[in-house]
């Protein structure tokens, strides 16, 4: 995994597109905030639907504008809401992978944070394949990152720079570096995409018969040519030249 090379694609997908960018991050996070004040208002059950419909939706939502904005396609303002339309199969999603990283945390820190990495692709794996059942999209997850989760552990250590600089700014550089990132992950999803092997179905080429020997050519045969008539003619005097020589001695 090339960081160089994700990070100058990414540099080139949020050109001309910061802009717009910034709009549905900011729709998401003021939609976000009121939705989730609103909801607290209600005891228990304001808390919860927060969790289910809200924060899981809005997570889609960036997965799916960023992976539009990797195959050329510019970002709307309406974009904030691509996720609501999956927002139970997103908040599954969510869900089984905060769970599974808790529960890895439980037996160490470690563990906990190896499996974060491991789960990681599965909002995207649901993005785009929103027919996808959510322990599947996890499972997809686990195998596209095995191999790779210290390459994803490393990406995240080369963007502390610019995390230390947005609070600096007050937050003023996140306008470009929040894309900057997200189009960076999803690069590097698309990368490992790319490099996922595929088993389960083995297709076995056909094997090609050796040729047949070639059957032994027969000598066809040689007819000796037909005497010509000049070649009898000279038999002809041979034999009546020796019977003469015969009649001769027997004379004598």
């Amino acid at each position: 995994m090339n960081r160089a090379e994700l990070k100058s694609l990414a540099k080139q997908h949020i050109k001309g597109n910061i802009g717009m960018l910034f709009v549905v991050t900011l729709i998401i996070a003021v939609v976000a905030s009121i939705a989730s004040l609103i909801l607290n208002l209600i005891p228990v059950v304001g808390s919860i639907a927060a969790a289910v419909i809200v924060t899981p939706a809005f997570t889609l939502s960036l997965a799916r504008v960023y992976l539009n904005l990797n195959v050329g396609q510019k970002p709307v303002a309406s974009d904030a809401f691509l996720g609501f339309d999956d927002f139970w199969s997103a908040f599954k999603v969510t869900f089984l992978t905060g769970l599974f990283t808790f529960l890895w945390s439980l037996l160490f820190v470690i563990p906990g944070i190896v499996k974060s990495y491991a789960y990681s692709m599965s909002i995207n794996i649901l993005a785009e394949n929103k027919e996808k059942a959510a322990l599947a999209c996890i499972d997809e997850s686990k195998k596209m990152t095995n191999g790779y989760k210290m390459d994803l552990f490393v990406l995240d250590l080369s963007f502390i720079g610019w995390s230390i600089l947005m609070p600096i700014t007050f937050g003023i550089a996140a306008i470009w570096v929040v894309p900057y990132m997200e189009a960076t992950y999803i690069n590097a999803y698309k990368w490992l995409k790319s490099k996922q092997i595929i088993t389960g179905e083995t297709v076995t080429a056909p094997v090609e018969e050796a040729p047949a020997a070639p059957a032994p050519i027969e000598e066809a045969a040689v007819e000796e040519p037909a005497p010509t008539v000049e070649v009898v003619e000279e038999q002809a005097l041979v034999e009546e030249v020796t019977d003469e020589n015969t009649e001769d001695n027997a004379a004598e």
